[in-house]
């Protein structure tokens, strides 16, 4: 098992990073594709070509009437998501993990950040985590810096390597770059070497039990220290 620098923050992407979401967006979006008169698109295209915010992607899909389809897409995406919403396995007992010990742990989503934080209280998750920012919570969303910087600045302890960020594509990485943090890559994912979707990490987990061991070795210890203040 590879040991990472040591974490005093952890910055964790939501959808399908800590819960299986595809399902609900991809049905949201074909109902938006058939709404606006556009092909519909597979599951496959969904997880392909789904990684920006709706404030960055839909423009390039839907041009001068992005607007308009981006408000079905969140009326559509509203009237699934929480009934379909599921955790990924054993996500909330690396949540729970965490807290055993001193580590801030934020969320850092593309997902626009009243619906991130209506998902996390529904599943009893907001305990877990001291933030949780979304689409449109900062200037810029993910790739840019902006909202993981914005998720830090409750954050009072040392920045650069020490903070990991946890994703499942390139937008992740490449945001974890741009604040200088080291970049764990989450998930079933064939890279080629150290890189995916053309940006490095320093870690690869396909699930949360790989997580929990590559936390519990960067901080030396087999089980909890010490509780989380």
């Amino acid at each position: 098992m590879m040991k990472l620098p040591k974490p005093h923050a952890i910055l964790f992407d939501w959808d399908n990073t800590l819960v299986d979401t595809w399902p609900t967006i991809h049905a949201a979006l074909n109902m938006t594709m058939r709404h606006m008169q556009h092909p519909e698109w597979s599951l496959e295209q969904v997880k392909g070509n789904v990684k920006k915010s709706m404030r960055d992607a839909f423009p390039e899909l839907f041009g001068a009437r992005w607007q308009e389809a981006a408000t079905h897409y969140q009326q559509s995406y509203r009237s699934l998501h929480l009934q379909q919403l599921k955790p990924l396995p054993q996500a909330e007992q690396t949540l729970a993990l965490l807290r055993n010990y001193p580590v801030f742990v934020g969320l850092v989503s593309n997902k626009k950040g009243d619906t991130l934080r209506l998902e996390a209280a529904h599943l009893g998750w907001d305990k877990y985590f001291d933030v949780a920012i979304g689409a449109g919570d900062a200037a810029r969303d993910k790739p840019s810096a902006d909202p993981a910087l914005l998720a830090l600045t409750a954050y009072t302890g040392v920045r650069a390597e020490s903070v990991w960020f946890v994703g499942d594509t390139g937008v992740d990485l490449e945001c974890a770059h741009a604040i200088g943090a080291t970049a764990v890559l989450f998930g079933d994912h064939a890279p080629e070497g150290m890189m995916h979707d053309g940006f490095g990490f320093t870690a690869h987990v396909l699930d949360h039990a790989a997580f929990a061991q590559l936390f519990l070795a960067a901080i030396g210890a087999g089980s909890p220290a010490h509780a989380h203040g």
